[in-house]
């Protein structure tokens, strides 16, 4: 997302408690009126994180769109409708699902953008931002000649607790969408992506892409070793042959890819299992034939690792052909690595 061109047309500020703990919903009266260079300051700060966002998502319902409440509050601001009582729609939303003891209370802010470039076109959004987190900092105050220094807290510039991003494009489908939650963890974070926005991902090349590749990264550290005799080595060439395949094709081809980096018909055979069980479990349509995404690759790329690590000794990189390395173990059982090279650099 480019924020070149972007401008702050509205913003609303409210404080959201947790109701589990009985804690209260505060409703500003009207919208906030912040002067040029604070509008500069915080289209920065609410949107800075999400330069490099590459997860899109969509509002969904079980039902119908229809019946999702904050996807009809964006519809109404997006209509022009009036735009402060819907924020204090949003805000009674968030209230109304903060019911997890776990959940913090704290700002709700929301904006309304002009001027977002999104995918090779220009249009509004509608950005739902919280913040949770508070830092302490020393204010240094002059009087009459006179320094003195006070404690306070306020909101750190580089910590944006929850974003969400929906822009006025794809409306019929629920609008395109990205989000962070930089502080929830396991069942705490889904009330934000799931319970209180109602979104799903939008399975697009970027989303499948990191599907398979984390999903055969799983499969070689995990599922693998479970089911047959496997030596480090081979695992680290494994995940080679996968990171190797998408970083060489423009287009994944499921048959392929197995053929390609598992080789053997029963590990093939397992594989196909434990990735239909991953879909099946998460509900995600993957399709056998898609665009590799670039970006997907180089991100995934750091998790998949070419390092063996012998003790606290010795680190050695793999990166090439796995015939040039034979484990084995002498007389006494002390293990050891044979490597073969050619010339030494």
């Amino acid at each position: 997302m480019n924020l070149e061109n972007v401008v702050l047309e509205k913003i609303s500020l409210h404080h959201v408690g947790n109701a589990a703990k009985e804690e209260k919903l505060i409703l500003s009266e009207q919208e906030l009126q912040p002067d040029i260079e604070l509008e500069e300051r915080l289209v920065e700060f609410f949107l800075g994180k999400f330069k490099n966002s590459l997860d899109q998502y969509r509002f969904t319902h079980p039902n119908a769109l229809s019946f999702n409440e904050v996807y009809n509050f964006c519809r109404s601001i997006f209509a022009a409708e009036e735009f402060h009582p819907k924020t204090q729609e949003i805000a009674k939303q968030l209230y109304q699902q903060s019911d997890h003891p776990m959940i913090k209370s704290g700002e709700l802010y929301v904006c309304q953008f002009d001027g977002c470039f999104v995918d090779g076109q220009t249009c509004k959004a509608i950005g739902i931002f919280k913040t949770e987190t508070k830092s302490g900092f020393f204010e240094i105050q002059r009087a009459s000649g006179d320094m003195n220094i006070a404690y306070k807290e306020g909101i750190d510039l580089k910590k944006l607790d929850k974003g969400c991003v929906v822009f006025n494009v794809d409306e019929e489908e629920g609008y395109k969408t990205i989000i962070i939650d930089t502080q929830s963890k396991g069942s705490e974070a889904a009330f934000w992506k799931e319970d209180f926005l109602g979104l799903e991902v939008i399975s697009n090349e970027f989303f499948q892409t990191t599907h398979v590749l984390d999903t055969a990264r799983q499969f070689i550290t995990g599922k693998l070793p479970e089911e047959f005799e496997l030596d480090k080595t081979d695992e680290i060439e494994l995940m080679s042959r996968s990171v190797e395949y998408f970083k060489n094709k423009e287009h994944y081809n499921q048959s392929e890819f197995e053929e390609e980096v598992f080789q053997d018909d029963s590990v093939i055979d397992s594989y196909r299992t434990f990735e239909r069980n991953v879909r099946d479990e998460n509900n995600l349509n993957i399709e056998p034939l898609f665009e590799v995404s670039p970006q997907a690759v180089r991100k995934q790329q750091k998790f998949f690792k070419s390092i063996l690590k012998l003790d606290k000794n010795f680190h050695v990189y793999i990166h090439g052909d796995r015939e040039k390395i034979i484990k084995g173990a002498d007389e006494d059982g002390n293990k050891f690595y044979k490597l073969y090279y050619d010339e030494e650099k």
